[in-house]
């Protein structure tokens, strides 16, 4: 009797016996590759001492490691992502929309603008509103960093989630516009009250992915300016408490994860509520589809 045939499928030949065996046999390799580097790891830290309970034991026993260290740098990080998520979405959005303008002119002032601090690493930007408010301003140095962050922050994610947004609108069938513009909507009216509502799913996993980053961008203020944020306590806490320096990175490494995994987490939740109230089309922009449109000088289609 015959067994059920394989089903077959367009993306792959499907493995015979030989090709099977080999991809075991490569597995396997690999599993035992990692094994070896996970105990060359783990035997170099205990050589240093650092898996001793002594390294570990101030972050579960002694409450002043938080609250001297880890829960001040994870405020001051909370506070300069959030003000750079809040600022950056509505100036982002902004931003995409006018690069869909019909006049030549604000598309190619928009795109300017955004191409411009595209180009620039954020930290560079960092430092230039560091030195310009240190320069311009009597912000007091304590708090200069801060806005150094949020600024570099927000002139670099602004400018990608713009791509975002208008990847997020272009995707959208040509019909919606169309009949919109059938019922005497207004250019206006089409992009608040049927194209937007209507891309906001579509654009979720971009935007989420840009809000991550921006949480994690946060360490390179800590890194180059003296901001007080979560990677930054990592040095004080390990010349306080011992030289723990491997056990000071896994507890911010997992806070870090810990937030960012609340973020999707969130936004899923938020997708699917969304998709049951019919407010997409189905269609989902992904981080590399904004790198696939159109050059400032060229006329995007608006549908």
């Amino acid at each position: 009797m015959k067994g059920p045939k394989e089903k077959p499928t367009v993306l792959y030949d499907v493995p015979g016996p030989r090709a099977r065996r080999r991809d075991l046999v490569w597995s396997l390799l690999f599993l035992v590759g990692l094994a070896a580097v996970v105990w060359w790891v783990v035997t170099s830290l205990a050589d240093k001492n650092q898996l001793e309970w002594s390294k570990w034991a101030p972050f579960f026993t002694d409450a002043r490691v938080w609250e001297t260290y880890i829960l001040p740098a994870l405020k001051n990080t909370v506070i300069a992502a959030a003000l750079a998520m809040v600022i950056a979405l509505p100036l982002g959005a902004l931003l995409g929309i006018l690069r869909l303008s019909d006049h030549r002119s604000v598309r190619a002032a928009a795109g300017t603008v955004v191409e411009f601090f595209r180009a620039i690493p954020v930290l560079i930007l960092m430092l230039f509103a560091n030195a310009a408010y240190s320069e311009f301003t009597d912000i007091s140095p304590d708090t200069r960093p801060l806005y150094a962050v949020v600024t570099g922050l927000v002139l670099y994610n602004a400018s990608v989630l713009a791509e975002v947004v208008r990847a997020g609108i272009l995707a959208l069938p040509a019909g919606q516009t169309d009949a919109a513009k059938a019922i005497g909507m207004r250019k206006g009216q089409i992009m608040a009250h049927v194209l937007l509502p209507q891309s906001v799913t579509a654009m979720l996993p971009a935007l989420v992915s840009q809000l991550v980053v921006i949480v994690k961008d946060t360490a390179l203020g800590g890194a180059m300016l003296g901001f007080s944020e979560l990677l930054a306590s990592v040095r004080p806490m390990s010349a306080n408490y011992g030289a723990n320096t491997i056990a000071c990175f896994t507890v911010v490494a997992v806070i870090f994860v810990a937030l960012n995994f609340a973020l999707t987490t969130f936004a899923s939740w938020l997708e699917r509520r969304l998709r049951r109230g019919k407010k997409s089309t189905g269609a989902v922009v992904g981080v590399e589809a904004v790198e696939e449109l159109a050059t400032p000088g060229e006329h995007p289609d608006t549908r």
